[in-house]
C-alpha cells in the first residue's frame, strides 16, 4: 500500500507525530494509500522553511525564476499518465477527465505562470513634477499558504503554486485530506526541481494542520478553493494577523435556457457539461439551477432525460466511463441527504435519486449517485438555494427575462452563470445583471488560464494570478 509523506525543506518527511489517514478510492470504499496526518508542529516546520527559502527565491531574477515553473511543466508532460490515475483513484473523478483534460492544461499552465514571471517585476512611473518621479514596484507577500479542495487537486495545486512562485513568494500547499494523494506523488517528483524550502506540500485534517497555517504570523498570503464555510473560518483564525486573503468558494449557479438556443447544445452545456460532470457534480460552477422558459419546458426536460440515459457510471479508471462517484462516505451522505430532503420539501423527481449498489452493482462498496433531476417552481426551497455538490439538479420555469434574471440573483452565491440564447442583446444585458464573477454565454464550464476566475457575494472574492500575489509600493523621488 502507498505510504505517501510531506516535502518540508526539500525532504520528504512523514508526520511529527508519525500520525496518518487513510485514503479511501470512491469508486470501491476500500482503503487503498495512507498520508501523513500533519499537525502544528508540522505547518511551523513547513512555515520555517519557506522563510528561510523567500530571501534567496525572491531574489531570483524573474527569468531565474521562470526556468524553475517550465521545469515543472516539463515534470507534468512526463508523469502525466502516473498522476492522472492516482488522482482518478483517490477522488474518482474519471481518467478520461484527469489524463486528457486536466494534466495537458496543467503542463500549459505552468508554461503560462513562467511567462508572466516578468509582469510582477513591473511598476509605473509618474512624473509628478520637473524635479519628481513617483514610481511603484511590485514586491512578493513573502510565504503563501494555498489551501485546495479534493475535486481537482492537481489542477487547484497548479492555478494557485504556479502563480505564487512566479511572483517570488515561497509556498506551502494543504491538499484536502480526502484526496492528497496525486499532490504528495507531485511533491516527490518536484523535490529534485526547486530549492529546499521554495516549495512545501503539508497534508492533515484542516481543524489541525490547516488551522495552525492560517494562524501563523510569519504566513503573509491565503489562497483558498473551497466551501464557504471554510472561507468564513479562515478569515476568523487569521482576522488578528490581518492577512490579505483569496477565496473561491461555493456556488449554486443558475444555467438559463431560452426559446431561440441551439437546444442541441445547451442540452449538452446544461447536464454533462455542467451538473452531471465525470466528477459527479462536484464541482464549484455546477449549473444545479437549470431555468427553462415555459414555452420549451417540456421539451428541454425530455432532452435533459435522453442525454443522462446515456450516461456510463463505472470504474472510473475506465476510459468508456463517463461519470464517476462522490469522493467520500460523508460527502455521499451529505448529498443523499437531499435526495431526501426533495421529497420533504415537494420537488418532483423527474428521474434518477438512486444511490450506492443499485447504481452500480458491479462496484458495491462504492459512493454512487445516479444523475438526479428535480423541477420546483418555489426557489426559496434548500434544494434551490443550497449547494449539494453532487450529480443533483433542480429545474425551474419562467416566462420573462425580467423573471429568469430575478430567480438566478436569488442566492446567496455568485460564482457562475449560464446563459443560452441567440439574442445578442438579452446575452450582453444579462451578463452585465447577473450577480456573478464569471457568466458563460452559449457555453459552459469553460475556465481558460488567460482569465480572471472568482466569484461575488457568498462565492468569494479575488482570483489566482501573478499579480494577486503581489503587493505594490509606491516611491517618490525628489531630484
Amino acid at each position: 500500500m502507498p505510504d505517501y509523506r510531506n516535502l518540508i525543506g526539500g525532504e520528504l518527511v512523514p508526520a511529527s507525530d508519525g500520525r496518518t489517514l487513510d485514503s479511501v478510492n470512491p469508486a470501491t470504499g476500500e482503503v487503498w494509500a495512507r498520508i501523513p496526518a500533519g499537525g502544528a508542529p508540522d505547518a511551523e516546520a513547513a512555515v520555517a522553511a519557506a522563510r528561510r527559502a523567500f530571501p534567496a527565491w525572491s531574489a531570483l531574477p524573474a527569468l531565474a525564476r521562470a526556468g524553475y515553473l517550465r521545469k515543472v511543466s516539463e515534470v507534468f508532460a512526463r508523469n502525466a499518465e502516473e498522476l492522472a490515475r492516482l488522482e482518478t483513484r483517490d477522488n474518482g473523478r474519471i481518467l478520461r477527465d484527469t489524463l486528457k483534460k486536466d494534466l495537458p492544461g496543467m503542463a500549459y499552465l505552468w508554461q503560462l505562470a513562467a511567462g508572466q514571471c516578468l509582469d510582477a517585476a513591473k511598476g509605473d512611473t509618474v512624473i509628478l513634477g520637473p524635479d519628481t518621479l513617483g514610481l511603484t514596484r511590485r514586491e512578493p507577500y513573502g510565504v503563501a499558504v494555498c489551501i485546495i479542495p479534493w475535486n481537482s487537486p492537481i489542477s487547484t495545486f497548479s492555478a494557485k503554486a504556479a502563480y505564487a512562485l512566479a511572483a517570488g513568494n515561497t509556498v506551502i500547499v494543504k491538499p484536502a485530506e480526502q484526496a492528497s494523494a496525486s499532490v504528495l506523488r507531485l511533491g516527490e517528483l518536484l523535490a529534485e526541481v526547486f530549492p529546499p524550502g521554495v516549495l512545501n506540500i503539508v497534508s492533515g485534517l484542516g481543524e489541525e494542520v490547516g488551522d495552525a497555517l492560517v494562524r501563523h504570523r510569519d504566513v503573509a498570503k491565503i489562497s483558498l478553493t473551497g466551501s464557504t464555510a471554510t472561507g468564513q473560518a479562515i478569515t476568523r483564525a487569521s482576522a488578528d494577523a490581518l492577512k490579505p486573503l483569496t477565496f473561491e468558494l461555493g456556488g449554486k449557479s443558475p444555467n438559463i435556457v431560452f426559446p431561440d438556443a441551439d437546444l442541441d447544445a445547451a442540452a449538452q452545456g446544461i447536464t454533462v457539461n455542467s451538473v452531471y460532470t465525470g466528477n459527479a457534480g462536484q464541482v464549484c460552477v455546477a449549473g444545479s439551477r437549470i431555468l427553462i422558459h415555459r414555452s420549451i419546458w417540456e421539451e428541454m426536460l425530455g432532452r435533459i432525460e435522453r442525454v443522462c440515459a446515456g450516461l456510463v457510471l463505472d470504474d472510473p479508471l475506465d476510459l468508456r466511463t463517463t461519470m464517476g462517484p462522490i469522493v467520500s462516505s460523508a460527502q455521499y451522505e451529505h448529498v443523499r441527504s437531499y435526495l431526501e430532503l426533495a421529497e420533504k420539501e415537494g420537488a418532483s423527481l423527474v428521474f434518477g435519486g438512486r444511490t450506492g449498489a443499485e447504481v452500480v452493482p458491479g462496484l458495491p462498496g462504492g459512493y454512487w449517485v445516479s444523475p438526479t433531476l428535480y423541477t420546483a417552481t418555489d426557489n426559496s426551497l434548500r434544494l434551490c438555494q443550497e449547494e449539494i455538490f453532487g450529480p443533483v439538479a433542480v429545474a425551474m420555469p419562467f416566462s420573462s427575462d425580467e423573471e429568469a434574471l430575478a430567480i438566478a440573483n436569488d442566492s446567496r452565491y455568485g460564482l457562475a452563470a449560464g446563459v443560452w440564447t441567440r439574442d445578442l442583446g438579452r446575452a450582453h444585458r444579462f451578463v452585465r445583471d447577473l450577480q456573478s464573477g464569471t457568466v458563460w454565454v452559449n457555453t459552459f464550464r469553460q475556465m481558460p488560464p488567460g482569465l480572471p476566475f472568482g466569484g461575488v457575494k457568498d462565492s468569494g472574492y479575488g482570483h489566482d494570478s501573478v499579480l494577486e500575489y503581489t503587493r505594490e509600493k509606491a516611491a517618490i523621488i525628489q531630484i
